[in-house]
């Protein structure tokens, strides 16, 4: 999760941002629309490489809990959500025996898996068994119930087509008031998608944003704003340490750019050494935490220098411009590869090297004298994809790199849209985007070209997307 060029001179600018026109490319399948979609999506039967359906059970109590999961699951865009009919008019439950279950052929009782069992029958059985049949009459694939028992909270993901528990998900969560429920709900709603697909979600997630000149924590899902930032003076350029428990930014003090390490749960920071004698800026981690790469802009031109953070020492330098600029680092997930900007082509463009800073080479293809200026490149979590964007014509538009064929293709096309960060499951995006009229962050899911606003503000700049958050991580100050 990295962060990209931030125009600090005149002369930065005048190399970074171009104005030459270019012939939009082939477009991703997913490319946006200007219809945004805030809703639900209703009734679509389960076929490979269409999301399966999912209904949230009604049940009285827990309205907060409930809500901050139904909305992770449907911002996870791996299933239809599925509304029921209001009313009376839907027996959401057949009508329990004398034991409080019906049995099934062989034996089984429908509604329990052996951690149900173990539990003492576990939340379901005091309604009786599930009205299978009619969920699967509704198109949904899974059923999820959600239900206190004592301290815990219980999450019983039914499975339609099979007729029985899929998975029991327990928590004992924090008091509704407590800073860490939130985040300890969306963690509950990820292990609810690990159980209905085999991947996690990406509900206990944040995204770091610039705004005013202060960096900002906003959960995924839009809620919960936070200022990070502990200082007073201009701070941009945030990115996130691999574990999710620090972030590294740039902060101005008396003309130079100071590089700070902050650590998420106590606020507490310490500057980067070797670092504020230039404008430096754009810090990214190495996925192993030892190292920092960033950009350092002198009289002489910007180039990329490394530091290992966990000793605070031994600078090194990986380009040298020789009359461009190179600016802007991202790390492969395996540590190997940084993708980065440079100006040596004579626009900006998307370049690649080895960590060490050897093997320089053209990663993005361009055409000369066409393809505008492309800047602010991020790799993705699975290492397949690089998210930059490029300059269309005089406005930015997103694109994305597949790394192995080395093709790009056009993501957006309403309005301008800028700096892409990745989320930890790969196929969705947060950007900046002027599309409703002012810039504000978007997020798209690039599997079903739904989009979605997250900050409906203005003045918010480069997001930098969060690995997912443990419980350990999770505490804000």
């Amino acid at each position: 999760m990295t962060r990209r060029h931030v125009g600090m001179s005149a002369r930065l600018i005048a190399t970074i941002i171009g104005t030459l026109a270019v012939v939009p490319t082939c477009r991703l399948a997913s490319q946006d629309t200007s219809a945004i979609d805030r809703g639900v999506r209703i009734g679509i039967v389960y076929r490979p490489g269409v999301r399966p359906g999912l209904v949230m059970l009604p049940r009285k109590g827990l309205d907060s809990l409930r809500a901050i999961i139904a909305r992770d699951l449907d911002y996870s865009d791996r299933f239809e959500i599925i509304t029921l009919p209001g009313g009376d008019s839907i027996r959401l439950a057949s009508t329990p025996t004398s034991g409080g279950t019906t049995p099934r052929k062989g034996g089984r009782t429908p509604g329990t898996t052996s951690s149900s069992r173990a539990g003492g029958g576990g939340a379901q059985a005091a309604i009786g068994a599930l009205n299978y049949p009619l969920y699967q009459a509704l198109g949904a694939d899974f059923a999820l119930d959600i239900a206190a028992l004592g301290d815990t909270t219980i999450a019983t993901l039914h499975d339609i087509p099979r007729a029985n528990v899929r998975r029991e998900v327990r928590a004992v969560l924090p008091p509704t008031g407590d800073p860490d429920f939130r985040q300890a709900v969306h963690r509950m709603a990820d292990r609810v998608v690990q159980a209905a697909l085999g991947t996690a979600g990406i509900g206990a997630t944040r995204v770091l944003f610039v705004k005013d000149g202060k960096v900002y924590q906003i959960d995924q899902d839009g809620a919960d704003q936070k200022l990070v930032s502990s200082t007073n003076r201009q701070a941009m350029s945030p990115a996130w340490a691999a574990d999710g428990q620090h972030f590294a930014y740039m902060e101005f003090q008396a003309g130079k750019g100071w590089l700070y390490l902050q650590d998420m749960a106590t606020g507490k920071r310490i500057p980067v050494s070797t670092t504020g004698t230039a404008l430096d800026f754009t810090p990214a981690f190495s996925p192993d935490q030892q190292t920092m790469v960033f950009s350092r802009a002198t009289e002489e031109g910007t180039d990329l220098y490394s530091i290992n953070v966990k000793s605070n020492c031994c600078l090194r330098r990986l380009t040298v411009g020789r009359f461009s600029d190179n600016l802007s680092p991202t790390f492969s997930p395996d540590g190997q590869r940084i993708a980065f900007v440079s100006t040596r082509p004579g626009l900006p463009q998307i370049y690649v090297m080895a960590a060490d800073g050897t093997d320089q080479q053209l990663f993005a293809p361009f055409d000369y004298g066409v393809t505008g200026s492309s800047n602010a490149p991020e790799w993705s979590p699975d290492g397949l994809s690089v998210a930059f964007h490029r300059d269309v014509a005089g406005t930015l538009q997103v694109f994305v790199l597949d790394v192995r064929t080395r093709t790009v293709r056009q993501l957006t096309s309403v309005g301008r849209n800028e700096d892409p960060t990745w989320a930890p499951d790969s196929r969705h995006l947060a950007f900046v985007s002027d599309r409703s009229g002012y810039r504000q962050l978007w997020i798209i899911d690039l599997e079903t070209g739904r989009i979605r606003p997250l900050l409906q503000i203005s003045g918010a700049r480069l997001p930098a997307w969060s690995p997912r958050l443990s419980e350990a991580t999770s505490t804000t100050p």
